[in-house]
């Protein structure tokens, strides 16, 4: 079976999306998309101060909408193309999947399943030795927030994006 060319990572913060989608890439021969990448390359640098939410929502979104104009392109010529987004709601999996649908693009999830401690854990390790992408450090209050906005993929939704469950 030929590998689908549309990967939507997710996972909450500390799971190794990153890792994992860099890892896949190589595995698959597919162009890998980093939101916190492109975020970090075009935006970061101009982060007001203190940090404005909606200032940093509004970029996210720029940039997804011009990746995904980058990957429909991609895609469509047969490469396959990892999306590195978190896609930490339903609204943002369901966004990304029917844009691939409506591209006749199949797509695949891939769920990275790690208990919140593994992944605080694995958060105050980049913290400590700065190998995080993001150009600040994640606080425990950071953590915790992002925690109250994740939700989990349903059996319905993992059927329908023929789900890979991942637990490293």
């Amino acid at each position: 079976m030929p590998e689908p060319p549309i990967h939507l990572i997710c996972g909450s913060t500390g799971a190794g999306k990153t890792t994992y989608a860099r890892a896949l890439s190589r595995r698959i021969g597919a162009v890998h998309f980093s939101i916190d990448e492109w975020m970090a390359a075009l935006f970061w640098m101009d982060n007001p101060n203190p940090a404005d939410p909606a200032w940093a929502i509004e970029r996210v979104e720029r940039c997804m909408v011009q990746i995904w104009a980058v990957v429909r392109q991609v895609a469509t010529r047969g490469v396959p193309c990892i999306l590195d987004f978190g896609f930490g709601t339903t609204e943002l999996r369901a966004r990304f999947a029917n844009l691939a649908r409506e591209a006749g693009l199949p797509v695949q999830l891939h769920v990275l399943d790690i208990p919140a401690e593994e992944r605080w854990r694995r958060v105050q390790q980049r913290n400590a030795d700065g190998s995080g992408q993001l150009a600040f450090a994640i606080t425990r209050e950071m953590f915790d927030f992002v925690e109250t906005m994740w939700q989990v993929p349903s059996q319905a939704e993992m059927a329908a994006m023929n789900a890979v469950i991942v637990r490293t």
